[in-house]
């Protein structure tokens, strides 16, 4: 089976800082991979190499077969292949939800404005929300804009979603409704990279965890493994932190 995503040796470093030490990382088609660690720890960092949000230093990212590197061309395709949702929201304040959804397919797809908004009417719809289309941002929870956030992602039609940590903004009571949103597309077949903090949904919904410290992979592990018998003290010390909190 061909990988979804596939990253050999990669080095990221920030000046004389090394970000990320010899990353090795696939995930197969339909796959659910949640990334968790301590702040600092470099998922964040890893995650948004594998859109080129970040350029790497060495080593070799395949995007469904795409190669990241300077291509240009390359990386419009794999931006066609993995939507990105971010910790903040990065909606246009200034337009409407449905304008938001139907914008960026009109500018990077060219495709017709009214065929562009009955796609986002039906992405807005999937995550429950179609009933605020007319509204501005402003006017939304932060619960409801991550999932226009989403649907925004999901009308570009991608075969892999990347989020990063996309609830670590909300107010506890919003957590919810964005999970069960996720949890909804893991259960669809959509191959998804997850940076997370929210165990219950790493138990709930990957197929694997891979736990990451001081830029390192230190353990990839099917979550019953990883959260009830982990193999590196790293990971047992991280989890029992969170027992603690």
């Amino acid at each position: 089976m061909s990988a979804a995503i596939e990253v050999k040796g990669m080095n990221k470093f920030y000046g004389d800082y090394h970000a990320l030490k010899d990353i090795g990382f696939r995930v197969d088609p339909g796959e659910r991979v949640v990334v968790c660690g301590p702040s600092g720890s470099g998922k964040s960092t890893l995650i948004r190499c594998l859109n080129r949000l970040e350029t790497h230093d060495s080593g070799e990212i395949r995007v469904s077969g795409i190669e990241l590197g300077d291509s240009v061309k390359n990386l419009d395709a794999v931006r066609r292949e993995a939507g990105m949702v971010f910790q903040h929201f990065n909606l246009f304040p200034h337009l409407t939800v449905l304008e938001n959804c139907a914008l960026p397919q009109i500018l990077s797809r060219r495709i017709a404005r009214g065929d562009a908004e009955d796609r986002a009417r039906r992405y807005l719809e999937r995550v429950k929300i179609l009933d605020q289309a007319a509204k501005f941002p402003g006017q939304l929870s932060g619960g409801q804009q991550q999932r226009v956030a989403i649907a925004r992602a999901l009308c570009m039609e991608p075969r892999i979603m990347l989020f990063d940590e996309p609830t670590s903004a909300l107010d506890p009571e919003m957590i919810r409704e964005v999970l069960d949103v996720m949890v909804e597309l893991a259960a669809g077949g959509m191959t998804m990279v997850v940076v997370t903090h929210e165990m219950g949904f790493a138990r709930q919904v990957a197929d694997r965890v891979v736990y990451m410290e001081a830029g390192e992979i230190v353990e990839t592990a099917p979550p019953a493994q990883f959260f009830d018998a982990p193999r590196d003290e790293r990971s047992r010390r991280f989890l029992s932190k969170l027992v603690r909190h």
